[in-house]
């Protein structure tokens, strides 16, 4: 196995890391603004406010994007696995 195949599955597997994680974390990034905001707003400083909404937020974008987050990395660990003798050395 050369270098240059180890760096290549290292940055196809980071890149499916930032691209599965991708849409459960901009849920979150957007709810914490938009509770952010209401807070400032209203002037109510609590700090457990934000809480509860990104657990819910993130629990629905795990429901709505978990089947295709899995398909991904189903898909990658297969294309992975079914190149394993090429990456065997006799």
């Amino acid at each position: 196995m050369t270098v240059e195949a180890v760096s290549d599955i290292a940055r196809d597997a980071l890149f499916l890391i930032i691209k599965v994680s991708l849409p459960v974390l901009l849920i979150s990034l957007v709810i914490g603004l938009v509770v952010s905001i209401f807070q400032t707003v209203t002037s109510i400083q609590e700090q457990t406010l934000t809480f509860v909404p990104k657990i819910v937020g993130v629990f629905l974008g795990l429901v709505i994007f978990g089947h295709w987050m899995m398909n991904s990395i189903v898909e990658f660990m297969t294309t992975l696995w079914s190149g394993f003798s090429f990456y065997v050395h006799k």
